[in-house]
């Protein structure tokens, strides 16, 4: 089972980003599970959505405590909670962000894992020049679809475009693209 954990804040298209994740999984003929968690529920605060994937039938439901893969759509969290807990030793980051990675002071978390496995993508940046607006999700799935072999970038796509029909879905889905061949570069 591929376990992924998506932490960001309120406002950032987190619940939005793992229903769209299981939705090209199934695409795949997978199966799936998208469990939003909130806490205060307010526009700004630390929101955190869990995803699985499988070949098989999923019968968990409890929350994803050691994932293969965390994406972080802000990386102010850092500082407010334990983003890297229970973050398995082969397991994978993607980080929106524009800065350089040791700039972000997480070595200490990141140090331990293979070379390769922390990416960062501007996705806020990308989202802002496609999308005119901040929401980094579809944007950090598409390169996810470039790190992990468990999601195609088509199958990403179309989940964008039922989730988002419409002009908005396609410049979802250039700014998807567009990260994921960023990622890809990485």
């Amino acid at each position: 089972m591929f376990q992924i954990r998506i932490h960001g804040r309120g406002g950032q298209g987190v619940v939005s980003a793992a229903e769209m994740l299981s939705i090209a999984a199934f695409e795949q003929g997978k199966h799936a599970q998208a469990v939003p968690s909130f806490g205060s529920e307010r526009m700004g605060a630390p929101v955190v959505a869990y995803v699985r994937i499988d070949s098989n039938p999923i019968e968990l439901r409890e929350p994803v405590l050691d994932p293969n893969l965390l994406i972080v759509q802000d990386p102010t969290l850092f500082n407010a909670i334990d983003v890297f807990g229970g973050l398995r030793d082969d397991g994978w980051v993607l980080i929106n962000t524009s800065k350089n990675l040791e700039d972000l002071h997480i070595g200490e978390a990141t140090n331990r894992l293979p070379a390769g496995h922390v990416i960062a993508v501007p996705a806020t940046e990308l989202a802002m020049k496609h999308l005119g607006r901040p929401t980094p999700n579809t944007v950090l799935l598409g390169a996810l679809a470039a790190m992990s072999s468990e999601i195609q970038i088509d199958a990403v796509c179309n989940a964008i475009m039922r989730k988002f029909p419409g002009k908005v879905g396609e410049a979802n889905v250039v700014a998807a693209r567009a990260a994921h061949q960023q990622a890809t570069a990485a």
